[in-house]
């Protein structure tokens, strides 16, 4: 994939499902750790987009979206918090047909570099452009409860795979909630 180049939901989705069956076998999903965390990663991608919800409330907002939007992602499979946001947006364009996903690899020529979390490179980020292409605003990398979260174990020195963990956790208890809350705000400051 090239700079800046789009992968729809179906190819992304497609794309994850042929790295999982080693269809697909690139660096880094042919070292072993990384292919099965990645493997965790679509076992959990795929449990929110089967029972992930929205409320009545959010999904009205949504909506009431009368103007197109596109959501550009950028993401990579093997990334933890990608597969608990990225079904989620996939669910607010399932809402509406004013709002488009457009997914972007990290790396692989995407415009990662204009949103670093200070100097890191931290996925997902969720950018939200209007009809002409300008950026309305931006969310990412984690919620504010996750980060927050993750912050305090590292200050602690919390070992790396207990930091996972505990991520993982908190993310299955909060089912997307963080997320929704913050965005779909967002989204209502910015479109409606």
């Amino acid at each position: 994939m090239g700079t800046n180049e789009y992968l729809s939901i179906d190819a992304y989705t497609d794309y994850f499902k042929r790295i999982v069956e080693k269809e697909i076998v690139i660096s880094p999903y042919d070292d072993e750790s990384y292919f099965n965390y990645t493997k965790l990663n679509y076992s959990r991608f795929n449990r929110w987009m089967k029972k992930g919800v929205l409320s009545e409330e959010q999904r009205q907002v949504l909506q009431s979206i009368n103007q197109p939007i596109t959501l550009v992602v950028i993401t990579e499979p093997w990334c933890g918090d990608a597969a608990h946001i990225t079904p989620f947006c996939f669910k607010l364009a399932e809402e509406n047909k004013q709002i488009c996903v457009r997914i972007q690899l990290r790396d692989s020529g995407s415009e990662m570099e204009r949103y670093l979390t200070g100097s890191s490179r931290s996925i997902p980020i969720v950018i939200c452009r209007n009809e002409r292409n300008v950026e309305l605003f931006h969310w990412g990398p984690r919620p504010k409860a996750c980060q927050l979260l993750a912050d305090e174990l590292k200050s602690k020195d919390t070992p790396f795979e207990a930091v996972k963990i505990a991520l993982q956790q908190w993310y299955n208890a909060d089912q997307g909630t963080s997320f929704l809350n913050e965005f779909i705000p967002l989204l209502e400051g910015h479109v409606l």
